[in-house]
């Protein structure tokens, strides 16, 4: 069975900031309670259709690395890109930005698309299940943190 786990949060910036600060995935680190950051691949230097990129991840003692394309690249109302790790599918991110009155509303998705085997696996190298309730939690703190980024004025 496949889950899904959706926040929106409204934020005091506009659409362009938010972006900036989103589709930068190097600095995913810096919102995210488990990504660490990572690099782009072959030669890509930020986000376009197509660009590859690999992830660091940590989770108490464990950390891994998973390999990230980008699927969508809409440059301040979205960024979506699929997670793969040792060749098998594990998620798909996305993050929509919608403009508002007072700056813009983002949502961040997550659809899981690992097979009972990928789950199983993946709790071993993780030291964690990744189910759709911990992944809410997980969004709910990084948006908090974009948020506290993208309002700040420094």
């Amino acid at each position: 069975m496949s889950e899904t786990a959706s926040v929106s949060r409204e934020m005091g910036a506009s659409p362009e900031r938010i972006w900036s600060l989103v589709s930068d995935l190097s600095r995913m680190g810096d919102w995210s309670p488990e990504n660490t950051g990572g690099t782009w691949l072959k030669g890509a230097t930020g986000p376009t259709n197509g660009a590859r990129f690999r992830g660091t991840n940590a989770h108490g003692k464990n950390s891994w690395t998973t390999n990230i394309t980008v699927d969508t690249c809409e440059p301040a109302r979205e960024i979506a890109f699929e997670v793969t790790a040792g060749g098998f599918k594990v998620a798909r991110w996305s993050y929509r930005i919608e403009a508002t009155p007072s700056g813009a509303r983002v949502t961040e998705t997550w659809f899981d698309r690992r097979s009972a085997i990928s789950r199983a696996v993946g709790k071993a190298v993780s030291g964690t299940s990744h189910d759709a309730e911990q992944t809410r939690s997980g969004i709910e703190v990084t948006l908090e943190r974009l948020a506290r980024a993208a309002e700040s004025t420094s």
